[in-house]
């Protein structure tokens, strides 16, 4: 068992170093049909040699024919190409397509920008696409910061919220008013 649990961190760290696109993850419901089921597991995900993200989870249910890790209480740490943590993501359960590196989550997703401004984006569902170090949803969502709130049925950003484009957004402002980042 140890030596197979060993294997799987092995493949997954090398997946996750990998320059290869993103493949179509099938979801898996069953947690009882896992080949691995770890208890607080953390991994880093890596793009041209260098950290972008650090996902953890409580658990984690291993599928290994489809390099796919179904997550229950996801976090995952993001970072500029400095290595400054630039956000965190919660949610309450996700999918991390092993080989191409991308994180789907669900459930109370949240992402709040670590610059001190206490930015944030909440949505039911949003994803993380390692290739293209972007964030996106195609759900309802409400960004926050300091100038006030806009929401909107879809989005996507850099994980640092430098540049966000809204579809059909809408909001309140406060003060002299608000744009997303990036217009």
């Amino acid at each position: 068992m140890r030596a197979l649990t060993g294997l799987v961190l092995v493949l997954w760290a090398a997946a996750a170093c990998g320059e290869q696109g993103v493949a179509p993850q099938a979801r898996i419901a069953a947690a009882d049909s896992a080949d691995q089921v770890l208890e607080g597991m953390t991994t880093t995900i890596l793009a041209d040699g260098v950290r972008r993200s650090v996902v953890s989870a409580d658990t984690a249910y291993i599928y290994q024919n489809r390099q796919v890790a179904e997550l229950r209480t996801l976090r995952a740490s993001f970072f500029d190409l400095q290595g400054n943590h630039t956000s965190t993501l919660t949610a309450d359960r996700g999918t991390y397509g092993i080989e191409g590196g991308t994180l789907e989550a669900w459930g109370d997703v949240e992402v709040v920008s670590m610059d001190g401004t206490n930015r944030r984006l909440r949505t039911g569902h949003l994803i993380y696409d390692r290739v293209q170090n972007q964030i996106r949803s195609d759900s309802a969502f409400t960004y926050e910061s300091p100038g006030g709130v806009i929401s909107g049925n879809s989005f996507y950003s850099d994980p640092d919220f430098r540049n966000v484009v809204a579809r059909q957004p809408r909001g309140r402002e406060r003060g002299s008013g608000m744009l997303l980042p990036g217009q």
